[in-house]
């Protein structure tokens, strides 16, 4: 298992949530981001894709790799 390569995804802040509901500020936060123009590297799960999906109208995936 130690050689399966994980994939990665840096997902960048575009919006802010203000005027958003609370769950999506919550949700922002749960990725690490929080200002505008803030970039993370993720690990690209199914959790986060699904996190990603539901503000995706505030973030954009800048990249995704293969580690």
């Amino acid at each position: 298992m130690a050689d399966q390569q994980k994939k990665t995804l840096t997902v960048r802040q575009i919006r802010s949530p203000a005027r958003r509901p609370a769950v999506q500020a919550a949700t922002l936060r749960g990725l690490g981001l929080g200002k505008i123009r803030r970039e993370r590297v993720l690990e690209d799960t199914p959790a986060v894709r699904g996190m990603i999906r539901s503000i995706q109208h505030l973030v954009e995936i800048v990249e995704e790799k293969k580690k």
